[in-house]
């Protein structure tokens, strides 16, 4: 059985556990606090980047959440999470890396100003006006389809959606961009998503935790 290290707060964990849930793969979730357990000697043993999420299947360790998602993909084929069609292939990566590369390290100088690090405003700005940019290009990218590969719930969907969601958290809105806010709208249906919903009481408890390790960055 696959074992599941993760954050419930954890964007990066997030995408992992939707995948596992909506390929219906069976694992034991081992929850880490990131009070300092992930420092300690058992986890660094496991993943000496000392983060999460991390899987271990069959005595083999799977560390950073693309990496994770594409393992899974290719060892439990089916329900598959990836088209075949070439544009649609494209698309599902596009939007992926784009959330990973541009739009999370935005949201995480939003966050250091949140729990009151100090980050220049010009960057934040910035941050903020990137942030709005690929919402239109993801509005654009979707159009009229259900997913963005189509009538198929994809990676694009685990990534990018379990990141969009939290982003009203941060002072962004969705629902400006009237198509990607129904596709988001109906990702909040599916169980998947609803079962890893972080609750407000899970976020504030870790809030001190991830001011100390925003500090260090």
């Amino acid at each position: 059985m696959v074992k599941f290290y993760f954050s419930p707060i954890s964007v990066n964990a997030r995408r992992v556990w939707v995948a596992l849930l909506e390929k219906e793969i069976a694992f034991e979730p081992v929850q880490m606090k990131l009070d300092g357990d992930h420092f300690q000697a058992e986890f660094t043993a496991i993943n000496p980047l000392q983060r999460v999420p991390v899987i271990v299947d069959d005595g083999f360790t799977v560390v950073e959440s693309l990496a994770i998602l594409d393992y899974l993909e290719a060892k439990y084929a089916t329900p598959s999470l990836m088209p075949q069609e070439a544009q649609a292939i494209a698309k599902v990566r596009m939007v992926e890396m784009i959330a990973v590369n541009e739009i999370q390290p935005a949201t995480v100088l939003i966050t250091k100003q949140m729990v009151g690090l100090e980050v220049e405003s010009a960057k934040l700005e910035a941050g903020k006006e990137r942030i709005n940019t690929i919402l239109q290009f993801y509005e654009n990218l979707l159009g009229d389809n259900t997913y963005f590969a189509g009538e198929m719930f994809s990676l694009a969907e685990v990534v990018a959606g379990t990141l969009l969601e939290s982003l009203p958290m941060f002072g962004i809105a969705i629902d400006i961009y009237p198509k990607l806010n129904n596709w988001l709208e109906r990702l909040q249906t599916r169980e998947s998503f609803q079962q890893t919903t972080a609750s407000r009481k899970e976020i504030h408890a870790v809030l001190p935790h991830i001011k100390k390790i925003l500090a260090t960055r």
